[in-house]
């Protein structure tokens, strides 16, 4: 098996148009127009990254990222709709409409007081503006399969790490030493998952030894960070392997430490979270909307009940007033690992706190909930408990009925009157007789 570590050879293998299947076809226009642009001005221009793995894979790449040896400011001078973004990463976003195609200086290792470099004490890379050539640039890329540039000047590929052959054999293989490249950004043990999940890679024995050790660092990674690389894990239609691998390199724990618990207590949760992430891979390849919402909703459910009930023992409060008030202690919890988005954990926890009135299917109240702005979801999230058996189907089905009925058929549902009240007739005061009347 190959491991990681590979030397540093100082040519590339340099793969020739006619003996490989990168086709132009599956390169977007706009990125097109980035490299011949480039190339006219007289700069090296590649496609690097997922975009040539992927074209590789016969997987129809979406999103194209360009390197060249052009820096940010020169790239702003050849595109008018251009724009520079980052602190951490000098990039430069070339937009053409709603699709943007980024384009990266090569960087280089950082070997001098003056270069624009700064590590923290653990050893992860805080800042790096330190550019280089390509035979540079390759070695500051994470795994051997991202690390493949496709030449616009004459449609090779290019490969310094034997990339061609780990993508050819389903491996994903750190560059590098392991350990190192971990401590430098931690993210990258999500990576790894990330990319086996979605690519049905196995993970290289050298990269998995190193993940075991550095599980921890993932605690030195800004909240919002991982936020962003939640959405990237469970948001890209490959949920539940991706949940598996975490759980496997005891990553998920650290992300979210409370459910990873309540997970390993409960069978029925974990039949219940399996279950929401295979519904979110059906929506994304239905190409249905998704919010993180709902899944963070899902893996808070077991511990926002917990505590809703010890909440409701020390305070008199309704079922769905203790829920809310649990999900919004746990959610303030969670914020220390992943920060959330308030435009998420609010609807989240009006979604958990509606729960209850779907046991209620009689009345005026209970007909009201139809109106509530969080229905939906709360439906959603309810009809999941009822598929493994955690609702019952009876009541499931009420309320998936009523959706379609008319006003009356509602009212009859819900058993809810519709003749109007018959108007009581005022009843005339009595009139007291005058004094003399009583003589």
């Amino acid at each position: 098996m190959k491991t990681s570590g590979t030397k540093k050879p100082n040519t590339p293998k340099i793969i020739p148009r006619a003996a490989h299947n990168v086709s132009r076809d599956e390169i977007s226009k706009s990125a097109l127009k980035v490299l011949y642009r480039l190339h006219k001005a007289g700069y090296q221009a590649f496609l690097v990254g997922g975009c040539v793995r992927d074209a590789m894979l016969e997987l129809h790449p979406k999103d194209f990222d360009v390197a060249t040896n052009a820096t940010p400011e020169q790239v702003r001078a050849l595109f008018g709709n251009c724009r520079l973004i980052g602190r951490r990463f000098r990039l430069a976003h070339v937009r053409f409409g709603r699709e943007v195609i980024e384009v990266a200086t090569f960087r280089a290792a950082a070997n001098h007081k003056d270069d624009d470099h700064a590590h923290d004490e653990e050893g992860r890379i805080v800042r790096d503006n330190v550019y280089g050539s390509i035979e540079e640039d390759v070695w500051r890329r994470d795994f051997t399969c991202n690390a493949l540039y496709y030449n616009i000047a004459d449609f090779s590929i290019w490969d310094y790490t034997g990339g061609v052959d780990d993508v050819q054999h389903r491996r994903l293989v750190l560059i590098g030493d392991p350990d190192k490249r971990m401590r430098e950004d931690p993210v990258r043990m999500l990576r790894a998952v990330r990319f086996a999940a979605k690519l049905g890679f196995s993970i290289d024995a050298a990269a998995e030894k190193a993940m075991a050790k550095d599980v921890p660092l993932l605690a030195n990674v800004p909240a919002a960070r991982l936020f962003d690389e939640f959405l990237k894990l469970f948001q890209a239609g490959f949920a539940e392997r991706t949940f598996e691998l975490l759980r496997h390199y005891k990553l998920f724990a650290e992300l979210f430490p409370a459910t990873d618990k309540e997970l390993d207590q409960d069978p029925d949760f974990l039949k219940f979270v399996k279950a929401a992430l295979r519904n979110t891979d059906r929506r994304v390849r239905d190409d249905k909307s998704v919010t993180p919402m709902f899944l963070i909703g899902v893996f808070q459910w077991a511990s926002t009940k917990k505590l809703a009930a010890i909440r409701r023992a020390e305070e008199k409060m309704s079922e769905s007033q203790s829920l809310g008030l649990a999900s919004y202690e746990l959610s303030a919890a969670q914020q220390r690992r992943i920060a959330i988005p308030r435009r998420f954990t609010v609807p989240m926890r009006d979604m958990l706190a509606l729960q209850p009135r779907f046991e209620q299917t009689h009345g005026k109240r209970a007909l009201k909930l139809l109106d509530h702005r969080r229905f939906r979801a709360a439906y959603d999230f309810m009809m999941l408990l009822a598929d493994v058996g955690q609702f019952d189907l009876d009541k499931a089905k009420f309320w998936t009925d009523v959706q379609n009925q008319s006003g009356e058929e509602r009212a009859t549902s819900f058993q809810i009157s519709t003749q109007p009240k018959g108007k009581k007739g005022r009843r005339r005061r009595r009139r007291r007789p005058k004094p003399e009347q009583l003589s």
